[in-house]
């Protein structure tokens, strides 16, 4: 068995920076248990795997631990492998997914621009220990249907965070998204997915899903620039447009190889 495999850092102008993920070109769908352990060898918070169909391509990802219904920054990476790598010829992708329906990337200037839905969130009562587990206190915590947003009072307050994995990885929500306005950006984030196999996600697509809508109505805009202030670090350029969000960001192709199992 020979796989095509791209190791490709999103959200970031060059590698070494932003969030890296795997991509992998499948003539047909492998056994789950297969996908699951190359995702668990090549050990990155997302492999992405691509099947061509009639209009576009399946696309299927998984953490090192299970597979997720939403991500975006090895969105980004197949993207940026198909137009740069294998020559995709038209304006836009199309990605069939399982749970989330159809989602489009664009090449537009030197950004990937991926259409993706918009996730609302609610107020919560802030469950018991979470200041303990975070290392601070929240302003308010805020569920969607995954992830929970963590809103704190400033940004170095963020960047200083050193959470209890063990304690965070006790709640229910797939990722815990500390969040605060930004200095430099209009707002700043950072994401911890312990449950998931992933202690902390340098730049999360999907979090943005959540964070876009709920920024955008606090600040009184639709576009928005946005920085995860992980150790990587990686730029977000955001557009709430009501039920569906648009997430730009560069990348950069690390290594190529070829998966021979």
């Amino acid at each position: 068995m020979k796989i095509p495999i791209w190791q490709v850092d999103a959200f970031a102008s060059a590698v070494f920076a932003g969030n890296p993920a795997a991509v992998c070109e499948l003539e047909s769908w492998l056994d789950d248990c297969v996908l699951q352990n190359i995702a668990a060898e090549n050990n990155l918070s997302e492999t992405a795997f691509l099947v061509r169909n009639a209009t576009g391509f399946d696309l299927r990802w998984f953490t090192p631990t299970t597979e997720v219904e939403l991500c975006g920054h090895a969105t980004l990476a197949a993207a940026k492998v198909l137009f740069d790598r294998r020559g995709w010829p038209e304006p836009e992708i199309r990605f069939q997914t399982r749970r989330r329906g159809v989602l489009t990337v664009a090449r537009q200037g030197g950004l990937f621009v991926m259409d993706f839905p918009a996730l609302p969130v609610q107020p919560m009562k802030t469950p018991a220990g979470l200041a303990a587990a975070l290392g601070a206190e929240p302003r308010q915590v805020l569920a969607s249907t995954d992830d929970w947003l963590a809103v704190m009072d400033g940004e170095e307050t963020v960047r200083n965070l050193t959470p209890d994995l063990a304690a965070v990885a006790q709640y229910g929500c797939r990722c815990l998204v500390p969040t605060a306005r930004g200095i430099s950006a209009d707002f700043v984030s950072r994401a911890f997915a312990p449950r998931f196999g992933i202690p902390e996600d340098p730049v999360t697509g999907s979090a943005h899903c959540v964070l876009a809508p709920y920024w955008a109505g606090v600040l009184g805009k639709s576009d928005l620039r946005a920085f995860q202030v992980s150790k990587r670090g990686g730029e977000v350029f955001c557009r709430n447009a009501g039920e569906r969000v648009m997430l730009g960001g560069e990348a950069a192709v690390y290594l190529e190889g070829m998966i021979t199992a």
